[in-house]
């Protein structure tokens, strides 16, 4: 298995950062909302984007790429990875208001950040075949997520 251009290498440890922030994320809005079934279902939304990061790191290993290197640009987050970062750090605030509809909210805006980093990385034409495999089903999964998440807000009003 040969290994990963700088640009797909840079893809990878984004989207690990994206999820590891998700999970946190993810976590943070299930403990923070007051209805059962939403706390359950963040939860398990957290343990998915921990399940993800785990995976992208696995397949990185495997073409050669460390994902825990800091300092170098492939270790370094991309505009894209920040912005996420941005956008699940508005969960605290959502959060210590105990508004369901306001940290599902959050948990929104937070997998649309995700989601258009993915775009990107599909985009790109050095992803192997399989690694584009592994990211276009966590990106479904992850679309998945968003509308449940939208499907919920609307519901909690």
């Amino acid at each position: 298995m040969s290994a990963l251009t700088a640009p797909a290498a840079r893809a990878f440890n984004d989207l690990v950062e994206i999820n590891k922030t998700a999970t946190k994320g993810y976590q943070e809005a299930a403990e923070g909302v007051t209805d059962p079934q939403l706390r359950s279902e963040l939860s398990k939304f957290s343990q998915q984007r921990a399940k993800f990061a785990s995976e992208l790191e696995q397949k990185a290993r495997q073409w050669g790429v460390n994902t825990k290197q800091e300092g170098t640009v492939e270790g370094a987050l991309t505009d894209a990875a920040a912005a996420l970062h941005r956008g699940w750090i508005n969960i605290k605030s959502a959060v210590t208001g105990h508004n369901d509809s306001a940290i599902l909210g959050e948990c929104e805006t937070g997998d649309a950040t995700a989601l258009q980093a993915y775009e990107t990385a599909l985009r790109s034409s050095d992803l192997p075949v399989e690694a584009r495999s592994v990211i276009q089903k966590q990106h479904g999964d992850i679309l998945s997520a968003k509308n449940w998440v939208t499907q919920q807000k609307g519901r909690v009003k």
